[in-house]
């Protein structure tokens, strides 16, 4: 789908189908959905129409065993510029809904996968040559079965007209992206500002639950209070003790689990707040290094050239 600047004339609907697999995760077709809905809202024009389908005329049930009723079927006449594809991991797609997607994609439809969609959508052959996420957990099946799919760990994916996240609520992200590429960060940020969001989060973050999947609850309760104290980092000793483990026992945790040390970790973390903070604010970048524990300008530049390749300067003119 075309990213299209905002223009003075009244812009044109687009047509939004949303496929629904039986199983699927109500969350994240909810936040696939929602934003579309407020834009329309919010703006009092109906710049986002949708239609939901299914395999069938039949009610679908999600994971959590709610029941919806599709529009419409697969396969029947109907005018869209992008799909989303929702449904439960480790599926595969019906012979039917595959053809299906594969003559939508021939037209020139848009097609997002949102968490299993996206491998429904590899498993179609339709990621071939696309960079595109999955899940987490599928990551590594997805990798060996489909080499020729540029697979990252990223929270989603976009990639010329081909869509993908990892599901929850990370639809809800790509859609807000999807929404500023239509109609201006400012629409963007009144639907975020709905929603009670503190921000959209960006494509290149990862997957915030792989790395701590499995670790020991010290583990998750340490990188959270890291997250918690950004501007005014605590040492490695500090963390330890609120954590009532010894400094050993800390970088021993985050050598086995995450492969690096305390404070390298924690510099990583604040590096990627600063980053969002260049990208998404006009906020000096002596203000930015302040909020993210950095003691000067000066410290915050090097660091940041050392972790990105660039100054933060760069950073905010690229």
């Amino acid at each position: 789908m075309p990213d299209l600047p905002p223009t003075s004339t009244p812009p044109a609907r687009r047509r939004v189908g949303v496929v629904l697999l039986q199983g699927f995760s109500l969350l994240a077709e909810s936040c696939a959905t929602e934003p579309l809905a407020v834009a329309n809202q919010l703006t009092g024009e109906g710049l986002y129409s949708l239609v939901t389908l299914g395999l069938d005329a039949h009610p679908v049930r999600s994971g959590s065993r709610h029941l919806l009723m599709p529009d419409a079927v697969i396969g029947e006449p109907v005018s869209l510029d992008l799909l989303l594809l929702c449904a439960p991991w480790g599926e595969s797609p019906p012979p039917a809904l595959a053809a299906w997607l594969r003559h939508l994609a021939l037209a020139g439809v848009a097609l997002a996968g949102i968490g299993g969609g996206a491998e429904l959508l590899a498993r179609s052959g339709l990621l071939d040559g696309y960079r595109a996420t999955v899940p987490w957990p599928r990551f590594e099946a997805v990798a060996g079965a489909h080499p020729g799919i540029r697979l990252s760990r990223q929270l989603f994916e976009i990639d010329r007209d081909r869509l993908t996240c990892g599901g929850g609520t990370a639809a809800m992200d790509m859609m807000m992206t999807l929404i500023a590429s239509h109609h201006g960060s400012e629409l963007a940020e009144r639907v975020s500002a709905h929603f009670v969001l503190e921000r959209v989060r960006m494509a290149d973050e990862p997957q915030p639950a792989s790395p701590l999947a499995g670790a020991p609850q010290s583990l998750v309760d340490a990188v959270a209070l890291m997250e918690a104290n950004i501007e005014e980092p605590l040492t490695t000793h500090e963390l330890a003790e609120h954590l009532g483990l010894s400094r050993r026992q800390l970088e021993r945790l985050f050598k086995k689990h995450l492969q690096a040390v305390p404070s390298r970790y924690y510099l990583n973390l604040r590096l990627r707040r600063a980053r969002r903070l260049l990208r998404e604010s006009e906020r000096p970048a002596g203000e930015i290094a302040m909020l993210t524990g950095f003691s000067s300008a000066a410290h915050f530049s090097t660091a940041y050239r050392n972790h990105f390749g660039v100054t933060p300067r760069e950073e905010r003119l690229g």
